[in-house]
């Protein structure tokens, strides 16, 4: 059996070394906002090549904080795609502002640039976007009408550790940053952990003071924050980790360009090959009229899959207000799409096999 992902795999390697990290951090005695979390943001940050990395809780609360802070009038709107885990919508509702779901590109599955200059109003205040599945957004589009229209940028880079747009990475390519380290990401914790990353000073202070409940020294609180803190056992572990990523998402790269050349069968749609080696290949996503047949097929044969997402955000109970909106490419996206298995634990003969499976189904 190929698992479409196990997490005891991706950190076998670490075993010992988490251990270690593990016995030191307790024997240090100091568990949130010390000098572990101080050396991941630093690190991180430098590997972002941004000035600031402030380490929170989780991805969602990263991107809520990054919103919070920018204290935009009550309801002001947010450019957000349509095809996203809910996420990046939630942050929106969190911050109390509105947020404007537009369609993505039907062959990137990013968020379309001519879409966002049309749901564009008097209200707009920023564009939310998501690097989906390792690939950056088209940044150089959405630059030219975030100017146009003096509004901010900001990135959902959950899934887009290490990814980067014409040499300039995630987490750099518009005025803040939300990353994720759920355990399955390419930079994955033991548990839950975010960061926020940006160049600004004035905004990474207030970062940093709304994640510690809005506290501007102890004991003090200025405004209405969050408890949201990466903890220094994840921050360390992390910090490990990070070492190890660009190899990581090489060997993703190779397994993707494998999948790319090799996986020819007319019934299944590839994503873009046109940035292999700027893509972190968090995930490899095909498309297929049948997909359930695919995937019973695949599981037939030892291949676990996954899909990511089987419902869009605006048909989900939770946001029932925007259950009556018709988002066709989104739609037709969540209905296709299909996760195959790429992760650094993968071996040569298996994506063979995967391959040859692949290419014989009868779709």
């Amino acid at each position: 059996m190929i698992p479409f992902l196990s997490l005891q795999n991706t950190n076998k390697p670490y075993h010992d070394d988490l251990k270690r990290i593990f016995t030191e951090t307790l024997e240090k005695g100091w568990f949130i906002l010390g000098q572990e979390l101080v050396t991941f943001e630093n690190r991180f940050a430098s590997y972002c090549e941004t000035n600031f990395c402030l380490g929170v809780a989780n991805g969602l609360d990263a991107l809520t904080i990054i919103l919070k802070a920018c204290k935009y009038p009550p309801q002001s709107e947010i450019i957000v795609p349509a095809n996203t885990y809910i996420a990046t919508i939630l942050a929106v509702i969190n911050a109390g502002l509105k947020p404007v779901l537009v369609e993505p590109s039907q062959e990137t599955y990013l968020i379309a640039p001519n879409q966002i200059e049309l749901a564009i109003t008097t209200n707009t205040r920023a564009i939310m976007l998501t690097h989906l599945y390792g690939k950056c957004c088209e940044m150089t589009a959405i630059q030219a009408i975030a100017e146009k229209y003096q509004l901010h940028i900001f990135e959902d880079a959950a899934q887009a550790h290490g990814a980067t747009y014409l040499g300039v990475k995630a987490g750099n390519l518009g005025d803040a940053a939300g990353f994720s380290f759920y355990p399955s990401k390419n930079l994955g914790a033991l548990g839950d952990g975010g960061a926020i990353t940006c160049n600004s000073e004035s905004l990474a202070q207030a970062y940093r003071q709304l994640r510690n409940y809005g506290s501007s020294q102890k004991y003090v609180f200025d405004e209405v924050g969050l408890n949201s803190r990466l903890d220094e056992i994840q921050a360390a572990f992390l910090s490990l980790k990070l070492e190890y990523l660009d190899v990581e998402n090489q060997y993703r790269q190779k397994i993707a360009r494998s999948y790319l050349e090799q996986i020819q069968n007319p019934s299944i749609i590839l994503p873009p090959s046109n940035t292999i080696d700027e893509d972190a290949w968090h995930l490899f996503v095909i498309r297929t009229d049948n997909r359930d047949k695919l995937r019973s097929y695949l599981a037939e044969n030892g291949i676990g899959t996954d899909i990511h997402y089987p419902i869009p955000p605006h048909k989900q109970k939770a946001l029932s207000e925007f259950n009556h909106l018709s988002f066709p490419i989104t739609e037709k996206i969540h209905q296709e799409v299909l996760s195959i298995p790429l992760n650094p634990t993968l071996q040569e003969l298996e994506v063979e096999y995967i391959i040859e499976k692949i290419n014989y189904f009868n779709g």
